[in-house]
């Protein structure tokens, strides 16, 4: 199992941010290990929306099946991860002065046997630290863009 938790400061209120993170289509847009989102539900936002996330991390690709678990408008996002990697996350909003957000993005995953277990969710634990920390740059990017 990974427990990861990588977090940034964005210039915008949580309702700015939330403007950008509810759109999950959008998600590529700031998820460099996003490639495609795929609806599998008619929903594409709120609880009980399903969707098929294509997934690039250096050689590894996969098809990562989700469900949005909790949502709570400019607070929480919530996910379950059911494919081959299962587990669940979550993305929180904290206002903090003068018109601040503090993202915190929370994963526990469980990797299969084949992609090393418990040793693999190690290894696979610090790239996607990494990688989710690029990609809250590239969020707070997008946001304070929208905000000046």
């Amino acid at each position: 199992m990974a427990g990861i938790t990588v977090s940034t400061t964005i210039d915008a209120t949580p309702e700015q941010v939330w403007e950008v993170v509810r759109v999950v289509a959008d998600h590529v847009d700031w998820m460099h290990d996003a490639v495609a989102i795929r609806f599998t539900s008619e929903s594409t936002s709120g609880v009980g929306t399903t969707f098929d996330c294509d997934t690039k991390v250096g050689p590894f690709r996969l098809t990562d099946r989700m469900e949005i678990t909790r949502w709570e408008d400019a607070r929480v996002m919530g996910v379950r991860h059911v494919g081959m990697v299962t587990g669940s996350g979550e993305f929180t909003l904290v206002p903090t002065p003068p018109g601040r957000t503090e993202f915190v993005w929370r994963e526990t995953l469980h990797f299969p046997w084949w992609m090393g277990g418990p040793i693999g969710a190690v290894v696979g634990g610090v790239f996607l630290r990494l990688i989710w920390k690029r990609n809250l740059r590239g969020l707070r990017t997008i946001v304070e863009a929208r905000n000046p």
